[in-house]
């Protein structure tokens, strides 16, 4: 049964113009043309281009794939096992990249867990411009009223325990210019 270029393509799971582009390559060719000029395929086709699709998802290159087809003596075993080959040089590779990133994230992770400017070292800051209790006070409810989201993190940075960043941010927005006992 003749198949167009089409009907071609959705057999093998592909588009239009990958067949067009195959075709111009050399990897398959219309066994006719119709009346009309259509390009028409047969089984021999159909069945070449599925082995194409087939050695394509393994990553096969076109020029190999050309290679396998149009050689008399069928020397895709060479092909696929020179492919594997590359294949397991290019997993190491990327295995490199995976305990590369690891390192990378574990490194971040632990710079974010070193206490840089610790609570105690912020209010010495604090206290050190002149800052009282009251001040301070004020200047959470100021923060908490005017940049929650940056307020919490702020608490976060300073490796406040999350209860106490909780009790002072609920302060800090009942009590917005009261002192704090």
């Amino acid at each position: 049964m003749p198949l167009t270029v089409t009907q071609l393509a959705r057999a093998c799971g592909l588009s239009r113009s990958t067949v067009l582009y195959y075709e111009s390559l050399g990897l398959v060719k219309p066994a006719r043309r119709s009346a009309a000029n259509y390009r028409m395929y047969g089984d021999r086709e159909l069945e070449r281009l599925r082995l194409v699709s087939i050695y394509r998802g393994a990553g096969v290159s076109l020029g190999d794939i050309r290679s396998i087809l149009d050689s008399s003596r069928g020397d895709a075993a060479g092909v696929l096992q020179r492919r594997l080959g590359e294949l397991s040089v290019e997993i190491e590779r990327l295995r490199d990249h995976q305990r590369a990133i690891a390192r990378l994230l574990k490194d971040t992770n632990q710079l974010r867990r070193l206490p840089m400017v610790t609570k105690e070292k912020w209010t010495e800051i604090m206290r050190g411009a002149g800052f009282t209790n009251e001040d301070m006070q004020r200047w959470h409810a100021e923060f908490e009223k005017s940049a929650p989201q940056e307020h919490q993190e702020f608490l976060e940075f300073l490796h406040i325990p999350a209860e106490e960043v909780k009790s002072i941010r609920e302060w800090s927005r009942t009590h917005p210019g009261v002192t704090r006992s």
